[in-house]
Parts: structure tokens; C-alpha cells; sequence
């Protein structure tokens, strides 16, 4: 759950430097850069336990839980059974989802080296993954009180906020936005800030009693006009007509509407719905508040810069807004979308009810995609 390059286990002038190159790389995003240069750093300082948990981290980090189980087998073979190699085998059975075994491992470590922090952190994730809330806080409080570290306190906000208790999980996202020590770490901690208050907009209930619209909309702050169960899937002429009802509920103005990809019968709809010129990709001119449109969003660059670039500039200049008919509920938006007619599973959209209400109302929230958003002309 720490972050590359967030370690502080054994601080030392000497090894700091000697990691500078891999956790460059590794903050970069050049993961097989980094890899080798871990694999070299362990060749000629065995002894380096933060190198050893930093290549853990980026294996787990990119899904290769096998591997990292098995650095965590050499780890063992390097410093014997120690609270810091039974931490690191335990977090890896915790990812293979191999929880009696990992919790056995970690309960191994505390007792090797009950002052590790690093071991309770990862017991904490452990019980968290089990759905063991109060184990998992009472843990991360121990890892906390041993060694004051920002993934710990996040992890903490996770816990709380998936228990509903929004407040509290706020103040631990706001204390691991102050504890930060890297850039990344800061912006991450902001992010789950925004969503943790976008939670707190459907209190008392939790997010685990949430629609998959509505966590769409606490995880992104993007909103989805089909939020609830219907009787059929809706169609374009029924998503573009609920989207004409919130712009003007909301006091929306566009400009032009910029479609991109196949032309369909909705942007023509669409364009007469907002009283604005229907145009192409070149058409688009970010100052004079258009909405851009897709129907299902189109691949990520660099398979389609258009729209990644179609995308950005929106938010950039700060006006106008990107919307889609219909987006996999799988998979995480590639580029920056404000407005989702409905979410489709496996390519086929889901029997949702348009809700204008309720979009208008998330419209509204200070902590969504449009807050602060020229939508009208000034």
C-alpha cells in the first residue's frame, strides 16, 4: 500500500543515493527501467532492506503477485524469518488472496518484530481486505503510532469511509495530504479528499448501499443520467432528451456541439434541443462553450488522440463539457468525461431509468467535475 520511493525503514545517506536512479524511474512510470535497476541494486546490496520492499512494491503495484511472492521467498532466504521477509511474503499471499496463510505470516511478523511499523500497516490491509474493519483501524493506529506515514493514514481514511463514517475519514485523507512527502502522494490524497466528500452526499447510507451509478459519481465526480433500475435500457433519443432537460433545469448555454466519431440521428437532436450549431472536431473552438460528444467513448491515444485532445481542452479553458451516451461500468475513463447517459455491461447498456432530478441535484455538488465549469455566457 506505500507508495514507491515512500519507504523511510532504514534511512541512510549512503543507500538513499544509491536508489535515487530506480525510484526515479519507477515515479516516471518505467517499470521494466526500474525493475532492472532494483534487480541490480539487490545483486551488489543484499543487505538493502527498503530496496527489497520498493521492487516488492512495484511488482504487487503492477499485479505480478506471483513474482513478488517469490522476492518475498528470497527475502526470507536473505535475512531469515524476520518480521521484515514474513511482512513481505504475507502481503503477497494477502494480493493471491490466500488470506489464512497471510494473516498466519503476518501474525509471524508482529511477533519476530512487534515495533515494525511496516508490519502492522500490512496487517491492516489484511484485515481490511477481509472485511474486518475494527481489526484493520486498530492495526493501522499501531502502524501510525510506530512510524507517522501518509499510505498509512490514507488506507485509514479508506477504512472509515467505507464504513460510512465520512467525517472522520475526511480528517485522515486531510492528514495524509499534510504528511506528504512526494508530490504524487499530496495529489492522491486531495483526490480521495473530493470523493470522500462526494460520499458524504448520499449520508447515511454507505457505499457499499450505493448504486453503481452514484460510487461512479463519488469516485469521479462525473455524472451519470441513468442512475436507476429501469425497465429497458434507454436509447440515445431518451438519454439526449433527459441531458437537453438538466442544461436548462441548470441554466446551461452552449455554443456548438462538436460530435466525434459516427454521425447519429441524437447530435442532430441534440444540437436542435440546445439551440446550437452541430459541427466536426476541427469545428472546435474551447472559449465558445460547446459540448463535445461521443457515443461510446472512443479508444485511448494513441489510437485516438482526437479525442483525448477534444477532451482536455475542454476543462482546460474551464468552459463548455464532454459528454458521452454510454460508458463501460468495467473500466475507468480514459480520458476527462463530465457526463455519462448510462453505464453498459460487457457493451450492453444497462436497463436504467433516466433521472434529471437527481443528475441536476449532483450537478450542483461543489465537488463535481463541473463545479466551477462556465456553462452559460458570462
Amino acid at each position: 500500500m506505500r507508495t514507491t520511493a515512500s519507504y523511510d525503514l532504514f534511512p541512510d545517506a549512503p543507500s538513499e543515493r544509491a536508489m535515487a536512479r530506480a525510484r526515479w524511474l519507477a515515479r516516471e512510470g518505467r517499470t521494466a527501467d526500474a525493475e532492472s535497476a532494483y534487480r541490480e541494486l539487490l545483486s551488489t546490496h543484499p543487505d538493502l532492506k527498503a530496496c527489497w520492499a520498493e521492487y516488492f512494491e512495484l511488482l504487487r503495484a503492477g499485479g505480478r503477485t506471483e513474482e513478488a511472492l517469490q522476492l518475498a521467498d528470497r527475502a526470507g532466504m536473505q535475512f531469515g524469518q524476520t518480521g521484515f521477509s514474513l511482512t513481505l511474503r504475507g502481503a503477497a499471499l494477502v494480493e493471491l488472496g490466500r488470506y489464512p496463510d497471510a494473516l498466519a505470516a503476518l501474525e509471524q511478523a508482529v511477533e519476530a518484530d512487534p515495533d515494525l511499523a511496516l508490519v502492522w500497516h500490512e496487517l491492516g490491509w489484511a484485515a481490511y481486505r477481509l472485511g474486518d474493519r475494527n481489526r484493520a483501524l486498530l492495526a493501522l493506529d499501531r502502524a501510525f503510532a510506530l512510524e507517522p506515514h501518509t499510505e498509512t493514514l490514507k488506507l485509514r481514511g479508506r477504512v472509515l469511509r467505507d464504513a460510512g463514517r465520512y467525517q472522520a475519514a475526511e480528517v485522515a485523507f486531510e492528514g495524509a495530504a499534510q504528511a506528504a512527502e512526494h508530490p504524487e502522494q499530496r495529489s492522491d490524497a486531495e483526490r480521495e479528499i473530493a470523493a470522500t466528500r462526494r460520499y458524504a452526499f448520499y449520508a447515511p447510507r454507505k457505499p457499499e448501499d450505493l448504486s453503481p451509478a452514484e460510487r461512479w459519481f463519488a469516485d469521479t465526480g462525473t455524472l451519470v443520467l441513468a442512475p436507476d433500475a429501469g425497465p429497458v435500457p434507454p436509447g440515445d433519443e431518451t438519454l439526449v432528451a433527459t441531458f437537453a432537460e438538466v442544461a436548462e433545469d441548470s441554466g446551461w448555454r452552449f455554443g456548438q456541439v462538436i460530435a466525434l466519431g459516427p454521425t447519429l440521428p441524437a447530435w442532430s437532436d441534440l444540437a436542435q434541443r440546445l439551440g446550437a450549431p452541430l459541427a466536426g472536431p476541427p469545428a472546435l473552438h474551447p472559449a465558445a462553450l460547446p459540448v463535445v460528444v461521443a457515443g461510446p467513448p472512443p479508444p485511448p491515444p494513441p489510437a485516438d488522440r482526437v479525442w483525448a485532445k477534444l477532451a482536455a481542452a475542454v476543462p482546460a479553458e474551464g468552459s463548455g463539457l464532454v459528454l458521452v451516451l454510454e460508458h463501460p461500468s468495467e473500466t475507468a475513463a480514459t480520458v476527462a468525461i463530465d457526463v455519462i447517459g448510462v453505464l453498459t455491461d460487457g457493451g450492453e447498456r444497462r436497463a436504467r431509468a433516466p433521472n434529471p432530478v437527481h443528475a441536476l441535484s449532483e450537478a450542483q455538488h461543489p465537488g463535481a467535475r463541473l463545479a466551477g465549469r462556465r456553462l452559460r455566457p458570462a
